[in-house]
């Protein structure tokens, strides 16, 4: 043939194959392969550093053995690097390779016949039998002189030994025990005819920062850093707040927009319709005569105050990330430049956001696929983008995408990271399942999640596991944020400070991405009665908080991050497995790192109010241990030690002390 493989066949009906075409299809078939994200339409997600495990069900007719690679590059390279494929059973096979650059990389599967490993095991049998072998000895040294026309250089010098050696050997031992020896297979895998080759397609794969996938997000207003609610915070005043943030132990801090705010319909406290002459106005209403997306509110600061900020934050081990909100105020820039840009009413008036029963009339939402817009909205936006990440800004925030075209994402955010590979994108998406799971597939690094309305063990428990299972596993990456400046959830308004820290420990050990709007950590939850938002909400005024109110959780929280640190198997939202426990308002489970060095119990109680006990199992079996075995347990919370005895213990869990415990196990030495 032509080819020196086969490729896995495109769907053709059976009826239209004619007999040249039957002859040429392979005899090898490459299924299932993983990771994948519909058949390799979107690229599943991975990190650079982290090993990358690629398995697929392989299989041909007949009994002859069968070998395989896995084929990895950066995509645009010309040369494909390769790792063996190790059998696992039934027609399972796996390898790993570990990407070591922020890239889009494609993989394959490689396999072929393996003729050599077909002989050693049809010699071992008959040989281990006791019947005659004078034949297959005979074929072996054929084998070996095939090999030996195929190498070249040393390995040809290799081979022609092994050969002379076979010829030099009279006994009929030492003559199998030289065919079948794994230097021999070895060398002659070397020099492989790979008859019967065939390549899967090629999937894609988003190898992305280590901070994809384990980071934790700190969220505050910036004008509200400020001790005087009459006195606009600035971005220097934030400057001021970093060696805070970073004792707590967050990697990212995260600001709704900066943008100029606009006047027309501003809103007032409390999402009042009405405006008092000093209300600051919502962020999210962007765009006044001091400018738009690229600008920042005057009372804010200017571009090299931000630069200075985004400096310090970098001295502090923080990255700044930014609200990329597609929404404008009627005051924005654009209105006046491009109003094509905008959907306007048949009584030529502008169509304002609207949710009803919530109205927006400081927010109107551009029309992207206005025909005044196509494609110059869609550039001017890119390029928003690209005027913060020149500024050093590689993390956006995006409001509500799946309320914008899934075109446009698929499109800016493949453009932004052809250009810088290390930006990112968050999903601001509480929606259907399949918009969340599709923006992940668009590209968006992470999301937030349906973790916030999770609260029963069942409830918790069920989402944890889909999120370690496929689609979600290959797509998606969730960020388990507690609270948001929209969001104040009914859980935190009347469990006080054990609901804070319950709810913390959750999101800390379920996801190696977690984070908290500022508030959290002093229990900030008045709500509005009957529902889940701020009294007095941040969004339409200043406020200054004391961090160091009484009551405060900010040593628990900057504990939790320093567990997440020193414990790899936390710093992904994979590894969950729930363990018998026998309290439903106990949440037990385990994360653990593949070879188990590094594994981590957790216990969460659910009850803010009374103390809980239970019975649970020590995961004996995972660590290879019988039922009465002896283990090391280590509170990493406060650093005491004991040993467990046998698999069955007993907890208590007192939410007036600390509503959880977290715990690694090791082997007793």
């Amino acid at each position: 043939m032509s080819s020196p493989y086969l490729q896995q066949p495109s769907a053709l009906s059976s009826a239209e194959l004619s007999v040249q075409q039957a002859l040429e299809l392979p005899r090898l078939a490459i299924e299932a392969v993983e990771p994948q994200v519909e058949q390799g339409r979107f690229a599943a997600k991975a990190i650079a550093g982290d090993a990358v495990t690629v398995s697929a069900v392989i299989f041909a007719d007949g009994h002859d053995k069968l070998a395989g690679d896995v084929l990895w590059r950066e995509v645009g390279a010309q040369d494909w690097q390769r790792a063996p494929l190790s059998f696992l059973g039934n027609d399972r096979w796996q390898a790993s390779f570990i990407p070591q650059r922020v890239a889009r990389v494609e993989f394959l599967i490689e396999a072929w016949w393996d003729v050599y490993a077909s002989y050693c095991y049809e010699l071992t049998k008959k040989f281990g039998a006791g019947v005659p072998i004078d034949l297959e000895l005979q074929e072996g040294e054929q084998l070996l002189r095939q090999a030996a026309a195929r190498a070249q250089g040393e390995l040809q010098l290799t081979m022609q030994a092994l050969i002379d050696a076979l010829l030099d050997t009279q006994s009929i031992d030492e003559r199998v025990a030289l065919l079948l020896a794994p230097e021999t297979q070895a060398a002659v895998g070397r020099c492989e005819g790979h008859p019967h080759r065939t390549r899967s397609a090629a999937y894609p794969l988003d190898v992305e920062r280590p901070l994809a996938r384990f980071a934790s997000w700190y969220e505050l207003f910036p004008r509200s850093v400020t001790d005087d609610p009459q006195r606009h915070g600035t971005l220097r005043d934030v400057i001021g707040r970093l060696p805070d943030i970073q004792a707590m132990g967050f990697d990212v801090l995260y600001f709704p927009p900066i943008h100029p705010i606009g006047s027309t319909h501003r809103k007032g406290r409390n999402n009042s319709l009405k405006a008092g002459p000093d209300d600051p106005g919502s962020p999210y209403a962007i765009g006044s005569a001091e400018g738009g997306h690229e600008a920042i509110h005057p009372q804010l600061g200017n571009r090299e105050d931000f630069i200075a900020l985004v400096e310090a934050a970098r001295e502090h081990d923080l990255e700044i990330a930014l609200d990329f909100a597609i929404q404008c105020s009627p005051d924005h820039p654009w209105l006046e430049q491009h109003p094509g840009w905008f959907s306007w009413r048949l009584d030529g008036s502008i169509r304002h956001a609207e949710n009803p029963p919530k109205k927006y009339e400081d927010i109107v939402n551009v029309d992207f696929y206005a025909e005044d817009a196509v494609p110059d909205l869609w550039l001017a936006l890119r390029d928003v983008v690209l005027g913060w990440v020149e500024l050093g800004v590689y993390q956006f925030r995006v409001d509500n995408p799946h309320t914008k075209p899934l075109p446009f994402w698929e499109w800016l955010i493949a453009d932004i990271r052809k250009r810088y590979p290390q930006t990112m994108f968050f999903a601001e998406a509480f929606t259907r399942p399949a918009m969340m799971a599709r923006l992940g597939k668009l590209g968006f690094t992470q999301s937030y999640t349906y973790f916030t309305w999770r609260n029963t063990k069942a409830e918790l428990q069920s989402y944890l596991t889909e999120l370690n299972q496929a689609p979600w596993r290959d797509c998606y990456r969730p960020n388990f944020f507690v609270n948001t400046p929209d969001i104040n959830p009914f859980f935190l308004q009347h469990n006080g400070r054990a609901g804070f820290l319950i709810r913390a420990a959750l999101a800390t050990m379920g996801s190696g991405l977690w984070g908290m709007y500022s508030g959290f950590e002093i229990c900030e939850a008045l709500p509005v009665p009957g529902k889940e938002e701020y009294l007095d909400s941040e969004k339409y005024e200043i406020r200054p908080r004391d961090y160091q109110a009484s009551g405060n959780i900010v040593a628990e929280i900057a504990q939790l991050n320093r567990i997440r640190r020193l414990n790899p198997a936390l710093q992904t939202h994979l590894g969950f497995q729930a363990y018998n426990c026998w309290n439903d308002n106990i949440l037990y489970f385990g994360k653990r790192t593949a070879d188990r060095d590094n594994f981590i119990l957790v216990a969460i109680s659910l009850d803010p109010h009374n103390a809980q006990e239970a019975h649970f199992e020590l995961p004996l079996w995972e660590l290879g241990l019988e039922d009465d075995a002896i283990t090391q347990g280590e509170d990493l919370m406060n650093g005491h030690t004991w040993q467990w005895h046998g698999k069955t213990q007993w907890m208590r869990i007192e939410p007036w002390h600390q509503p959880f415990g977290i715990w690694r196990i090791r082997t007793a030495s």
